[in-house]
């Protein structure tokens, strides 16, 4: 009886073992984490600032043109 005993106990206890190690001993793969790589919108390599400036300078010498023209005719 004894004999039973002890090998019902060491059976119970390689089950509980075997199933503790289910998932094998080999250690976890860990996958890199994905990394997405947002680009930067592409600039202009002019600033909008200047554009305006330009434009304002242009009109402003037009304007100044236009006007000698007219006093030379008036003189």
């Amino acid at each position: 009886m004894r004999f039973i005993t002890t090998l019902a106990a060491a059976a119970a206890i390689a089950l509980t073992s075997t199933t503790a190690f289910a998932g094998g001993v080999a250690p976890a793969v860990m996958e890199a984490p994905v990394v997405e790589v947002m680009e930067a919108p592409a600039t202009s390599s002019v600033s909008p600032a200047f554009i305006v400036l330009g434009v304002l300078a242009a009109l402003l010498i037009a304007s100044q043109l236009e006007d000698d023209d007219d006093r030379r005719i008036l003189d």
